[in-house]
């Protein structure tokens, strides 16, 4: 069975066939986040704290980190990308223990974050294009790191499904030709919005078990993908992430984390009630206010998805004797849920072969 190592300094993931889904966690990133980009460029790392740690408390795997910030001052990436990557991954792994995936389309920034990242970090990422390709595969042979693998090249993202097959394998190919094995390589067959291609999830799913089965390679997805633009997109992810399991996905970089409801959407739903005649008790918690609606959480906690991939998890013998789910369950909290937490800042490097 293939199986894709991903380590920190003292944890392994494992990425394989036969293991429990890998769930990739996706909120360290300031893309589309003008809160989170504009902290960053001001020094302020206090949501990438939050985002960390969560994150792990609500069962992510492995932490994705994108120092992606366009800065006002200095609209440069090649310039700005590279220290900020570094401190970013140095900040989490004094944070969490788990594993890290480097994600940058920079490549000064990929090498900048495998410089400081302990253990045995997962790229992010290479594709077909010639240039990609012979700017990341040298990284990844120096490092002895694996590599998301994403479908598109030189022509784009194509809408056929065989074209995005051939040029995982052509990706594939080329890597054998640096040496680095097929099971260090984790395809993305790149989901479209089911909004805007009907097909897109039977594709992914088809495309899935072609890669695993004819390149034998292990599979991610940006899993929110398939929802965009649609109504209930939570409804939507919770059926998609339990399909693309069944047909042979591995992981899936996604967002563990059901956000807490904020105090105005709080405000609002109370002055709603309150203008439907509902006296509320006095002195009532926010936290049973929202409860008693079915608004969520005050607090953060493991998202839906996170349920159903716990669920699939059991259902397919990947959870040995339910502990997954059993202790999912008793602890709906996301902090301290999930294990993985705080730990010391110190210590050294593990030396790569």
């Amino acid at each position: 069975m293939t199986q894709t190592i991903v380590e920190s300094k003292t944890k392994t993931a494992i990425i394989g066939f036969d293991q429990p889904f890998c769930v990739i966690g996706e909120r360290i990133n300031p893309t589309g986040r003008k809160k989170l980009a504009a902290e960053l460029e001001a020094g302020d790392f206090s949501t990438v704290e939050k985002d960390a740690l969560a994150q792990v408390a609500a069962g992510a795997t492995i932490l994705d980190i994108n120092a992606g910030v366009v800065y006002n001052s200095n609209p440069n990436p090649n310039e700005t990308e590279p220290p900020l990557m570094r401190q970013i991954i140095e900040l989490v792994q004094g944070l969490v223990d788990v594993p890290l995936c480097i994600d940058s389309s920079v490549p000064r920034a990929l090498e900048a974050g495998l410089e400081v990242c302990e253990g045995r970090p997962l790229l992010n990422s290479v594709t077909g294009e010639e240039e990609r390709l012979e700017q990341i595969l040298p990284l990844v042979k120096k490092y002895n790191v694996p590599v998301v693998a994403i479908s598109n090249d030189d022509t784009g993202i194509s809408e056929d499904p065989d074209v995005r097959f051939a040029v995982a394998k052509k990706i594939v190919e080329r890597a054998a030709d640096f040496g680095i094995p097929a099971h260090d390589i984790v395809v993305d067959p790149l989901v479209m919005p089911i909004g805007a291609m009907a097909t897109a999830g039977n594709q992914v799913f088809t495309l899935v078990r072609r890669l695993r089965e004819e390149l034998g390679v292990n599979t991610t997805c940006g899993a929110s993908n398939i929802s965009f633009g649609l109504p209930n997109r939570h409804g939507i992810n919770n059926a998609f992430l339990p399909m693309a399991m069944g047909a042979g996905m591995t992981s899936a970089i996604m967002n563990p984390v059901a956000l807490p409801v904020t105090q105005k959407k709080i405000a609002e739903k109370k002055a709603e009630v309150e203008a439907a005649g509902v006296i509320l008790p006095e002195g009532m918690e926010d936290e049973a206010f929202v409860t008693l609606f079915g608004l969520g959480s005050t607090k953060w906690r493991p998202g839906k998805e996170m349920e159903a991939i716990r669920a699939a998890n059991l259902l397919t013998d990947n959870d040995a004797h339910g502990g997954q789910w059993i202790r999912f369950n008793k602890a709906p909290d996301a902090e301290g849920a999930e294990g993985g937490g705080r730990r010391g800042r110190g210590g050294g490097r593990r030396r790569r072969a």
